[in-house]
């Protein structure tokens, strides 16, 4: 019979150990070291065979809309109004998750919890008609009220608007126009824009340039939502978008009167673009809507349906589809490098994670490193390729946040060649050196992409048409890189330093552009001024503490609503496991350790955590679009805890008295060996 860790301690280490654990169990460095213990036990029983992690990735009701309104361009209705396509058990399906979605208003909100948002309303209300509810049902009869209340279908966006008008549902004219000659103007407009904006526009301007509105079942209409005393013409904004909405007459015009060489061309362009990015990749960009769009882009270019590129697409948006019982959810992408990444972080930092599994996600993770040029190189053409993407495959749009994470990873993980791994390193290292933007600053996919006017185009209200520089991908960089040996006096730290103190909110706060929100830039800020070690930095640091510990929750924990990107500033919510996780990581990263904050926040994660180690989290901490759209990763709730409660158990343990610091190491054998 083998041994347990704790029966080869000799008879009286095993009492002092006792004694002494006793005594340690009043404090919460003893809690957090096994609650820490069971989330990582936990969070490895989650790992694939092939060494990756992967959670699931939801978002709003729109995936489940967009979904049919998919289902509806690839399968017609018939002239007479008949509808029966093959995939109707599961447009019945994503029906049922749109209803169930509904909230008591009758509407559909972004995030969890919020209120009820026009987009999503109209675009459930829709696709409910067009799979089957009559419009007189209560609960239509209450979404429609709704929807009027907020404006009606003219308070719509572009794309809602643009959706609809594929189907004759919204007049064409006033959707915006995206014209294919973007792609032969001299310059690189195109690549001023943000890459997923990239992916989604030049399949969509192909659909626009050739497509003829499409039948709907039963040739049912929505005019029941149009407001009766609003406009449809496009938004104005101000002077400047004003003279974008003239523009775009100006483009209708064109589409009207275009030279068909020219506009050919252009088409021919869109095309090749489209292709040559869908190639090393899970689909175009490797998310939900450009998948889509380019999926429609082939059809009205004239692309059979058993056209290699065209089922392989339909096969990406297939493998995006989370089916369970009577219910389908629509992911927008698939998250697992960063998964993985942040998991072997996690386990690596708690310093007693399982070797072989480390090695099998190092190994995985080199096997995604990209080696080809993509959109950045536009700006970057002499930088060698190098970085990691957020998804399986996506080798145009390696990001920065993917790859300073993987590199964190890294430490901790090594590969079964070590040669290879620290040549991976060496080239991403050099590769997010010279991704730094002129500001200072780090964004996601691109360099000195902030070209502010290109906000005011009629099609640039979904929020995310560029992609500049943001604290909280700038504090991980600066984390990334003085891990690795840089320190103050680099020019690369210095400037990130300081592109961090002028973004500083003036009540102590950072902006969290990819998670919610302040607790989430403020975390990754202050993490990265206190790796960097600057002592010019100390004033920012003591005042982003400051204002963690006075939006901390009276429960101990901390909550942030997606609401603050629409208010400007922090939203309360109620605690949940990501964001008080975040929270103790910058506030332990400042210097709070033996704050009472940070232990308030150590034992909520330690009262909240379930019996199997994991944590339960229904509030929506994930930013895709601000104030558009959200995601919820679903193993934000699991690692992100593990990782406070392991730099908390690594610095406090550090901290005991020498009296108990072999109890607290036999306390952690024994309760590893149970």
């Amino acid at each position: 019979m083998t041994s347990s860790p704790a029966s080869i301690l000799s008879e009286g280490a095993q009492r002092h150990a006792k004694s002494a654990a006793i005594a340690i169990s009043r404090h919460t460095p003893t809690q957090a070291s096994g609650s820490a213990l069971l989330a990582a036990a936990h969070l490895e029983s989650l790992q694939h065979a092939d060494g990756y992690w992967v959670g699931d990735l939801t978002a709003d009701s729109t995936l489940q809309s967009d979904y049919i309104l998919l289902q509806m361009w690839l399968y017609p209705a018939a002239p007479d109004g008949s509808w029966n396509p093959p995939t109707m058990p599961r447009i019945r399906k994503a029906a049922r998750a749109i209803l169930d979605a509904q909230l008591p208003d009758g509407g559909w909100n972004i995030y969890e919890p919020g209120r009820s948002e026009i987009n999503a309303t109209v675009r459930a209300y829709t696709m409910l008609k067009m799979t089957g509810m009559g419009p007189d049902e209560p609960r239509m009869k209450k979404a429609r009220a709704l929807i009027l209340r907020l404006g009606g279908l003219q308070a719509c966006n572009s794309y809602t608007r643009i959706n609809l008008s594929f189907f004759d549902l919204f007049p064409g004219k006033y959707s915006p126009t995206i014209p294919p000659e973007i792609m032969i103007v001299p310059g690189s407009v195109l690549y001023e824009m943000s890459s997923w904006t990239r992916t989604i526009i030049v399949p969509l301007s192909i659909v626009q340039a050739l497509a003829k509105p499409m039948p709907t079942p039963m040739r049912l209409r929505v005019d029941e939502l149009l407001h009766p005393n609003r406009r449809l013409a496009l938004h104005r904004k101000d002077r400047i978008a004003n003279l974008f909405v003239r523009a775009d007459k100006l483009f209708k015009r064109w589409e009207r009167q275009s030279v068909r060489r020219i506009r050919d061309r252009a088409i021919r362009e869109a095309e090749h673009w489209m292709l040559d990015r869908m190639h090393y990749s899970e689909g175009l960009g490797a998310i939900y809507p450009s998948i889509m769009y380019s999926i429609m882009a082939m059809d009205v270019l004239g692309y059979e349906r058993d056209h290699p590129d065209l089922e392989q697409a339909i096969r990406h948006i297939d493998g995006l589809i989370l089916e369970d019982g009577e219910k389908l959810i629509v992911q927008p992408a698939k998250s697992p490098v960063w998964d993985t990444a942040i998991a072997a972080f996690a386990l690596g930092e708690l310093g007693r994670a399982d070797a072989a599994r480390m090695t099998a996600a190092a190994d995985w993770l080199l096997s995604k490193e990209i080696r080809r040029r993509g959109d950045w190189a536009s700006k970057r053409p002499n930088l060698t390729p190098s970085g990691w993407v957020f998804e399986f495959a996506n080798e145009f749009y390696p990001d920065i946040d993917d790859t300073a994470m993987v590199l964190l990873a890294l430490q901790h993980a090594k590969a079964g060649d070590p040669a290879r791994q620290a040549r991976a390193e060496n080239r991403a290292i050099q590769w997010l050196l010279g991704m730094q933007s002129s500001d200072g600053g780090w964004a996601a996919f691109d360099v000195d992409n902030n070209w502010q006017i290109l906000n005011k185009v009629p099609f640039a209200d979904h929020n995310a048409m560029l992609d500049p520089t943001c604290p909280d991908i700038t504090g991980r960089v600066l984390e990334c890189l003085c891990r690795r040996g840089f320190d103050a006096g680099n020019p690369a730290i210095d400037r990130g330093v300081e592109y961090l103190l002028k973004k500083q909110e003036p009540n102590g706060s950072w902006y969290g552009r990819w998670g919610v929100n302040y607790v989430y830039g403020t975390f990754l800020a202050l993490r990265g001024l206190a790796a960097a070690r600057v002592p010019a930095a100390l004033d920012a640091v003591a005042r982003g503490a400051h204002w963690l510990r006075e939006v901390q929750n009276p429960d101990g924990g901390w909550g942030e609503s997606c609401l603050g990107y629409e208010t400007g500033r922090f939203e309360r919510a109620v605690s949940t496991p990501s964001q008080t996780a975040w929270a103790i990581l910058g506030l332990i990263a400042a210097g709070g350790l033996r704050s009472n904050a940070v232990s308030d926040g150590i034992r909520w994660l330690c009262d909240n955590q379930q019996p199997d180690g994991s944590w339960t989290e229904a509030v929506t901490t994930g930013t895709g679009f601000p104030g558009v759209f959200y995601i919820s990763y679903n193993l934000y709730r699991d690692y992100f805890p593990l990782l406070a409660l392991a730099a908390y158990d690594r610095e406090a343990v550090q901290r005991l008295e020498p009296a108990f610091a072999g109890a607290h190491a036999a306390r952690i054998e024994m309760q590893a060996s149970e």
